[in-house]
């Protein structure tokens, strides 16, 4: 379980969580709102943060989620990291995950299916970029 020391501790953050209603998990919404004390000391100020989701279905509301999770991020004075659309993987008509705001994923009604590769590779990518944005943010 995260707690607010390991986000004090954390030069950058990815925040995932699967979608409920085209929203945030309670669990991760209870950890974001729990955040006050970080808001109050501005802790997460300029650190790189990213965001992924999975759904249920294709049309689940994993856009919605992304951005939801992006808004107390973006109060806590976080730096937000996408996913461009250069990055491989990103521009396709299927029926799988991969947006600017963030990697997704279908996981299926009963959770049986399994990321697309191209999802995974997306998700890699959301994290090479978190990365390096700490690096030149946080001068590690």
């Amino acid at each position: 379980t995260c707690t607010l020391d390991d986000l004090r501790e954390a030069d950058g953050l990815i925040l995932a969580s699967p979608t409920r209603f085209g929203n945030m998990t309670a669990q991760v919404k209870r950890l974001i709102d729990s955040a006050a004390p970080l808001w109050l000391e501005g802790t997460m100020e300029g650190k790189p943060a990213g965001v992924l989701t999975s759904t249920a279905t294709t049309h689940g509301g994993q856009e919605t989620t992304l951005l939801s999770m992006m808004i107390p991020l973006l109060h806590l004075g976080m730096v937000i990291v996408g996913v461009p659309y250069s990055t491989p993987g990103m521009l396709h008509t299927e029926g799988r995950g991969g947006t600017p705001y963030g990697p997704s994923t279908t996981a299926g009604s009963r959770n049986d299916l399994q990321p697309a590769p191209e999802d995974i590779k997306i998700a890699e990518a959301l994290g090479q970029r978190v990365a390096q944005c700490t690096v030149r943010l946080r001068g590690h």
